[in-house]
C-alpha cells in the first residue's frame, strides 16, 4: 500500500511539473508580446527624453547666462527668466505626455517581474533604462537581490537612497542594487524618492525573510511538519481502504435482499448479480476517488512547508478554486442579464396567458367575434403562441451567454440549416394542416371520404390527419395528401338537412312503378335511422333494355351509421318487394312465367302456389 501511494504521489507531482513547464511557455510567448508593447513604448519615450535632455542643457545655459547679468540688466534679466519659465512649462507638458504614454498601456502590457530568494513577486519593471530592457533590469535585480541573501552581515539599514543626475540609486555599499527612474516613477503614479524608499523596504524585508526561513531551526521544523503530514495522510489512506473494504463485504452479504433487484415497470434493469457488481463498482471509484482527493490536498500542504515550493503548492490549489472563483465571478457579472431575461420570461408568460384566456372564451363560446369560428380558437392561439415564443427568444438571444462568440452563432446556424433541409417535406404537411384547420372542411368525429378511403376523423395534428374506417383500420393520411385530393364530407350539413342516403334497385317493366314508388319508401320508412320528414323519395334515374333503374333517396342525421342504415334499408327493401309480389331482377337474371317458378321466396308465397305450367301452341297447317 505505501509503494503505491509513493507511485501516486510521484506521478501526481511529475504531472504538476510538467503543467508549471507549460504555463512557462505560454508565459514565453506572452512576454514576447509584452517585450514588442514594451519597445515600442521605449522608443517614444526615447523621444521625449530626448526633448528633455536637450532642454535641460539649454536651461543649465540660460541659468548661467543669468547668473552672469548685472544687476542692473533688467530687462536681459526679464528674457532670462521668461525663457525659464517656458521651459520650465514645457518640462511640465513633457511629464504629462510621459504619463499619457504610459497610461495607454497600462492595462495591455505586463512589467518583468523582479524575483526574490524565495521566488515570489517583490515588485514590477515596466520601463527600460540606458542600454538595460526592462526584462534584462529584472533579472539583474533579482540576481543582485540573491547576492544580498549571501552576505551573512547583511541588515536592511545598510541599504541606502544615492541621487543621481536622472535617477535615484538604491545601494548597498559600493554596489547599485537598482535605479529608480522617473519613466519608473510614472508607472507607479508616485515620485522617484518615494518609489525607492518603498523599494529599499521591501529588498530589505525579502532578504531578512529568507535568512529566516532557510536557518537551520526552521528547516529542521519544517522537515518535522512534513513528516507529520505524511503520517496523518498515510494513515488517513489506511482508514479509508478499511471503511470501503469493509463496505464491499457488507455489499456483498446484503445480496439476498436484493434479490427483486430494480425494476422499472415489466423490466429487470438490474438483477440481484448485476446490481451487486454495479454497487462493488461504485464502491470501488468512490475509495480511489477519496485517496486522490485527499493526496491532492496533502500536496499543498506538503509544498508550503518549504518557502522553495510555496510556488508549487499556489499552482495545485489554483486548479481548483481559480475555475470556481471565475465561474462565481461570470455568474455575479451575469447576474444584471439573468434577471432581464427573467423579467422578458415574466412579461411573455402573462401575455401568453391572456391570449390563453381570450382562447378558452371564443372555445366556450362566451365570446363571440365575426367571422370567427370557435374551432379555429385552439389553432390560432398554437400558431399566435410559436410566433410569441419565437419573439422571446430574438428578445433573449443578446442576454444568452456567450451569444456573441463565434462558436455559438457557428451552431445557431447550422441547426438553422439542418432544421430547414431536413424538415422540407414536413413544412409543407404543417402549411397543409393550417390551411385545412382554416378551410373548415372536416372536424373530429365527421365522417368524410378522402379519395378511396372513408371513415370518421379521430385526429387532426399539424403533420397527419387520423381516420378510423368502418373495419377500425386506422389510417394516417399526410396534411399534403389531403390538400391534394378531394374530400367527402358526410357529417357537415346532416345535423341541420341531413344527409341523403340513396341506393339502386332494377325492376322489371312489367312492375307498375307508382307500385314500385310505394315499395321503396315504405321500406325506407321501416329502417331505423331513416327521418320520416322530409319524406323519402324515388326517382327513375334510366329506363335500360330490360328493366328500369329505381333510386331510393332517403335522409338521416346518422351519417357515421352509414354501413349499418345502408344494410337495414337492403333488408327492408327486399322484404317489401317480396311481401308486394314484385321480383328484383338484373339483366342476369330472366323468368318466363310459363312453367317457371317465381323469384319470390316461398316464405312469401301462398301455401297453395304452384309453379304454372307451361304453354305449348301447336299450329295446324294445311
Amino acid at each position: 500500500m505505501r509503494m503505491n501511494i509513493g507511485k501516486v504521489i510521484a506521478i501526481l507531482m511529475l504531472i504538476s511539473v510538467q503543467t508549471l513547464v507549460a504555463q512557462k511557455d505560454s508565459i514565453r510567448v506572452n512576454d514576447s508580446l509584452n517585450t514588442v508593447l514594451l519597445k515600442d513604448l521605449g522608443k517614444k519615450l526615447a523621444v521625449i527624453d530626448q526633448l528633455r535632455k536637450s532642454d535641460s542643457i539649454k536651461k543649465v545655459d540660460l541659468q548661467i547666462q543669468l547668473n552672469a547679468l548685472k544687476s542692473t540688466d533688467n530687462l536681459k534679466k526679464a528674457d532670462l527668466q521668461s525663457q525659464l519659465q517656458s521651459l520650465k512649462e514645457k518640462e511640465q507638458k513633457r511629464v504629462i505626455l510621459k504619463k499619457n504614454q504610459i497610461d495607454l498601456l497600462r492595462l495591455t502590457a505586463k512589467g518583468f517581474a523582479v524575483k526574490g530568494l524565495l521566488n515570489d513577486t517583490l515588485f514590477v519593471i515596466y520601463s527600460k533604462l540606458g542600454s538595460f530592457s526592462a526584462r534584462d533590469r529584472a533579472v539583474a535585480v533579482s540576481n543582485r537581490i540573491k547576492y544580498l541573501a549571501d552576505n551573512f552581515y547583511f541588515k536592511p539599514d545598510s541599504l541606502l537612497l544615492t541621487p543621481a543626475e536622472t535617477t535615484v540609486d538604491i545601494t548597498y555599499g559600493e554596489t547599485i542594487i537598482i535605479s529608480i527612474s522617473e519613466s519608473d516613477a510614472l508607472w507607479n503614479n508616485t515620485t522617484k524618492v518615494e518609489l525607492a524608499n518603498k523599494y529599499k523596504k521591501i529588498i530589505g524585508d525579502a532578504v531578512m525573510n529568507y535568512k529566516a526561513a532557510t536557518s537551520f531551526a526552521t528547516l529542521a521544523r519544517e522537515i518535522g511538519l512534513m513528516l507529520l503530514v505524511l503520517f496523518f495522510a498515510s494513515l488517513i489512506v489506511i482508514y479509508i481502504r478499511r471503511l470501503f473494504k469493509w463496505s464491499a463485504i457488507k455489499i456483498v452479504a446484503l445480496k439476498e435482499n436484493f434479490s427483486k433487484g430494480i425494476k422499472i415497470r415489466n423490466y429487470v434493469l438490474f438483477d440481484s448479480e448485476r446490481l451487486v457488481k454495479v454497487l462493488i463498482s461504485i464502491n470501488t471509484v468512490l475509495k480511489w476517488f477519496f485517496i486522490l482527493l485527499l493526496i491532492y490536498i496533502a500536496l499543498p500542504i506538503l509544498f508550503g512547508i518549504f518557502p522553495w515550493t510555496k510556488s508549487f503548492a499556489d499552482t495545485l490549489l489554483g486548479y481548483i478554486f481559480n475555475p470556481l472563483k471565475r465561474i462565481g465571478l461570470g455568474l455575479w457579472n451575469y447576474l444584471p442579464s439573468l434577471i432581464t431575461i427573467i423579467v422578458i420570461v415574466f412579461i411573455f408568460r402573462y401575455v401568453l396567458r391572456g391570449i390563453k384566456f381570450l382562447k378558452n372564451e371564443i372555445e366556450k363560446e362566451n365570446l363571440n367575434l365575426p367571422g370567427f369560428y370557435s374551432d379555429w380558437a385552439n389553432p390560432t392561439y398554437q400558431i399566435v403562441r410559436v410566433v410569441i415564443i419565437a419573439f422571446e427568444l430574438i428578445v433573449i438571444f443578446p442576454y444568452l451567454p456567450g451569444s456573441d462568440s463565434p462558436v455559438f452563432k457557428g451552431v445557431s446556424v447550422f441547426l438553422g440549416v439542418l432544421f430547414t433541409f431536413g424538415s422540407s417535406g414536413s413544412l409543407s404537411n404543417v402549411v397543409a394542416g393550417l390551411v385545412l384547420t382554416y378551410m373548415r372542411l372536416f372536424k373530429i368525429g365527421d365522417r368524410v371520404k378522402i379519395g378511396e378511403i372513408e371513415g370518421d376523423v379521430i385526429e387532426k395534428t399539424l403533420l397527419v390527419t387520423r381516420i378510423r374506417t368502418i373495419k377500425n383500420e386506422i389510417i394516417s393520411i399526410p396534411n399534403s395528401t389531403v390538400m391534394n385530393s378531394h374530400t367527402i364530407n358526410f357529417s357537415s350539413d346532416a345535423p341541420e338537412k341531413g344527409l341523403i342516403m340513396h341506393t339502386t334497385v332494377t325492376i322489371s317493366y312489367a312492375v307498375p312503378w307508382r307500385d314500385m314508388h310505394l315499395a321503396l319508401i315504405d321500406a325506407a320508412l321501416k329502417t331505423n335511422y331513416i327521418l320520416a320528414e322530409p319524406k323519402p323519395f324515388v326517382l327513375q334515374t334510366s329506363l335500360d333494355d330490360f328493366y328500369v333503374s329505381y333510386q331510393l333517396n332517403a335522409y338521416t342525421k346518422e351519417p357515421n351509421k352509414q354501413a349499418d342504415i345502408y344494410s337495414k334499408l337492403h333488408e327492408n327493401i327486399q322484404d317489401t318487394c317480396n311481401e308486394r309480389g314484385i321480383e328484383i331482377l338484373s339483366p342476369h337474371y330472366r323468368a318466363e312465367r310459363d312453367g317457371n317458378m317465381t323469384s319470390i321466396p316461398t316464405d312469401y308465397l301462398d301455401k297453395d302456389y304452384k309453379a304454372p305450367t307451361f304453354n305449348v301452341k301447336v299450329s295446324k297447317e294445311e
